[in-house]
């Protein structure tokens, strides 16, 4: 069996090809749009879609451990800082203050944020959606 020749003069190597922008608005060869690969279920379809839930999972976990640390501060306080049983403010005691004037605000906070948040991830996957 004979080896392959290089059609090229001077049989060289291979000329390199330079990958130089990995931007989501960089021109694609592609034709068809990203929006057909989620409708037909393609790999592509499915590597786009598992992008977004990895986004919206990695949101709600931050979300969640921001609530579960808010909320475990209070007792731990009370625990280790026993004069913080005997406060009062206005006659209530300190930790009844701060559950009903700390802990709903800061909730409203985190939703609102998380609102946000998750409406960006999917503006985002939106626009790369409809620009290809």
């Amino acid at each position: 069996m004979a080896p392959a020749t290089d059609p090229r003069p001077g049989g060289g190597p291979p000329p390199r090809v330079r990958v130089s922008s990995s931007r989501r608005g960089a021109a694609t060869a592609r034709s068809l749009p990203v929006s057909s690969d989620l409708d037909e279920q393609t790999e592509l379809g499915d590597v786009y879609l598992d992008g977004l839930m990895r986004e919206q999972l990695r949101l709600s976990l931050a979300v969640l451990a921001l609530t579960v640390l808010a909320l475990a501060t209070l007792p731990v306080l009370i625990a280790l800082v026993p004069a913080t049983r005997t406060i009062a403010v206005l006659g209530v005691g300190l930790p009844w203050v701060v559950l009903g004037a700390g802990v709903y605000p800061t909730a409203w906070v985190l939703a609102r944020w998380y609102t946000r948040q998750a409406e960006r991830i999917e503006g985002d996957f939106t626009e790369v959606v409809g620009d290809s």
